[in-house]
């Protein structure tokens, strides 16, 4: 009887074994518990950029994690040792050269007398996967030209924004931005400088409202802004004031002057936050009509706290 195939040696099964861990940027770590002394694979070192010449401290390695991931990290942790289950999570570092990266790190634990020694596992580099989704993800919620927040997205996360514990669930209003003269730039100078126009807009009113719920690009040349503050409906309207004046400013393409004015109105959220989204575009909606039919480049206030207050 013959064999179809022989045994490998084990200098080859390990090499083979090691080659495809490397393949798949893979490597393993273990860490006693007593001690807290590392050890880790090739894999490990190449994730975290770390050389092998330096000393393996886990004060120092648990520095390499971002903030959030750090957390994360020391919770799953400190639940595997206290249940034995074993845990998987992604996890954000910063190599040791200052590269960031993502890795999914598995945590298992060893028990010997009923109590836990060791914690072992893997841990694999996952940037690019990350990276990816990412990119996927921001396809799907920015809108391509400007890099704001679509319509879409800009509605599904209004409930999110306004129930923001973080920042005690406060939300002032919806505005709406209609920009004026902007169908007469376009067909003036063509698509590329009304283009250009519209990033510059976007780019005004990222860097004016950057503390702001979320700002978006409805479509066509309208904008929206969940505002966190202020509050107060003079004040608001003082700020929307304002924005129609940097919006007015002219820019500069090609060589040429571009202007556009712009239309606001804005809808007061109120407290509680119970009504739906639908009223309040509906609101703005009748808010920027009014701004407009009063002579363009004006700000319209309507809500429930303070109706038909213009500025």
């Amino acid at each position: 009887m013959t064999e179809d195939h022989a045994t490998l040696p084990d200098e080859v099964r390990v090499r083979l074994y090691d080659q495809a861990l490397n393949a798949a940027r893979i490597g393993a770590w273990e860490c006693a518990l007593e001690t807290e002394r590392l050890s880790w694979t090739q894999g490990v070192y190449d994730i975290f950029g770390y050389p092998e010449s330096n000393p393996l401290r886990r004060a120092d390695i648990v520095d390499l994690y971002i903030d959030e991931s750090r957390r994360h990290m020391e919770l799953a942790r400190a639940e595997v040792i206290r249940s034995g289950l074993p845990v998987t999570l992604d996890a954000e570092i910063r190599t040791w050269r200052g590269e960031r990266r993502w890795m999914r790190l598995s945590i298992n634990a060893v028990h010997e007398g009923g109590r836990p020694v060791r914690i072992f596992g893997s841990k694999q580099d996952v940037t690019s996967d990350r990276q990816a989704l990412e990119s996927l993800r921001q396809q799907a919620e920015t809108d391509p030209l400007t890099g704001l927040a679509n319509r879409s997205v800009f509605q599904a996360r209004y409930r999110e924004v306004v129930n923001d514990s973080l920042n005690h669930g406060f939300a002032s209003a919806l505005v709406l931005i209609d920009l004026d003269g902007f169908k007469q730039l376009n067909d003036t100078f063509g698509h590329l400088a009304g283009d250009a126009c519209l990033c510059e807009v976007a780019q005004r009113l990222r860097r004016a409202f950057h503390n702001a719920g979320l700002v978006g690009r409805l479509g066509g040349d309208e904008f929206a802004i969940i505002l966190r503050a202020p509050k107060d409906p003079a004040r608001i309207a003082g700020v929307l004031q304002k924005t129609v004046m940097m919006l007015s400013r002219p820019l500069f393409w090609n060589g040429l002057r571009l202007q556009v004015g712009a239309s606001i109105g804005a809808a007061l959220i109120g407290r509680p936050h119970r009504r739906p989204i639908a009223e309040l575009f509906a609101e703005a909606d009748i808010a920027l009509y009014d701004a407009k039919a009063a002579g363009r480049n004006r700000v319209h206030l309507i809500g429930d706290e303070k109706r038909g207050l213009a500025a």
